[in-house]
C-alpha cells in the first residue's frame, strides 16, 4: 500500500492510488485483492461509524438506498442488501464477503474538508443487521490486520486508529504542519511515545510530523 497508517492525504491522491474517482463510501473489490471503505466521524457525518477496542476495530455502518421514487427519504427505509432487480448492493457484496472472513479492506477517513487520513488495512470479519430509528441498518466489523492489501505479512506491528476527535484537535493545535520543521506536505499523525512503549492516543501524545522526521524517528522516543 502506498500510504502508511496515519498519513495525511488529499482526495486526489487517494483516488489516484485506488484508480477510481471514489464517489461512494463503499467500494467492493476495487483491486484484485482488496476493497475500499471511506469513513467519517465528523459531527455531520451521514453514517454512524465507530472505532472500538483501542483503535483496532471499526464498526462500519452500511449505506442507504439511493434517493428515488422507491425511497424519497432514504433514512426512513431499510438499508438494502439487493436492488429492486435482485442484484447485490454494495451492502450485499460486503455482507457476502464477511462470511469468508478473508476480505482485506483499505480504510480511509475524512477528517476535514479536503483532508483525508489513511487508517490502514483491515480484515472484514462480521456483518449483521440491526434496528436503528425504526429501520434495519447494516453493520460491518473490521479488525486491523498484520497483512497488507495484497495479503503479504507486514514487517511492522499493526498500527491503531487515533480517535477522530484527537486528530482534529491535533491538526488545529499544530496548524496542519510538522512540529519539527514546519513542513505542510507529506504529513503523518505520530505518537510521540509509541504504542510499543506505552504511548496513548491522546492529544498530549499525538503530533504532526512530516515524512522525513517521521521516518527518522521510527520507534524511538525523542
Amino acid at each position: 500500500m502506498a500510504f502508511e497508517p496515519g498519513e495525511v492525504i488529499s482526495y486526489l491522491a487517494m483516488c489516484e492510488e485506488e484508480g477510481s474517482s471514489l464517489q461512494r463510501g463503499m467500494n467492493f473489490r476495487l483491486g484484485p485483492n482488496h476493497s475500499v471503505l471511506l469513513m467519517s466521524q465528523r459531527p455531520n457525518a451521514p453514517y454512524a461509524d465507530e472505532v472500538r477496542d483501542g483503535g483496532t476495530v471499526i464498526i462500519y455502518e452500511g449505506h442507504d438506498a439511493p434517493r428515488g421514487d422507491d425511497a424519497p427519504d432514504p433514512k426512513a427505509v431499510d438499508q438494502p442488501l439487493r436492488t429492486a432487480t435482485g442484484r447485490l448492493t454494495q451492502n450485499g457484496r460486503f455482507f457476502e464477503a464477511a462470511r469468508t472472513r478473508r476480505e482485506l479492506v483499505r480504510v480511509y477517513e475524512k477528517l476535514l474538508q479536503g483532508i483525508w487520513v489513511c487508517n490502514g488495512v483491515f480484515r472484514l470479519t462480521d456483518a449483521w443487521t440491526e434496528s436503528s430509528g425504526g429501520r434495519l441498518v447494516c453493520r460491518f466489523r473490521l479488525e486491523i490486520t498484520e497483512a497488507d492489501a495484497a495479503g503479504a505479512p507486514q514487517q511492522r506491528e499493526p498500527s491503531r486508529i487515533i480517535p477522530s476527535v484527537v486528530k482534529r484537535e491535533v491538526w488545529a493545535r499544530d496548524g496542519g504542519r510538522c512540529v519539527l520543521c514546519g513542513a505542510s506536505d507529506d504529513l503523518h499523525f505520530d505518537h510521540e511515545i509509541p504504542f510499543s512503549r506505552g504511548g496513548a492516543s491522546t492529544t498530549e501524545n499525538v503530533r504532526i510530523l512530516c515524512a522525513r522526521h517521521n521516518l527518522r524517528k521510527g520507534a524511538r522516543i525523542e
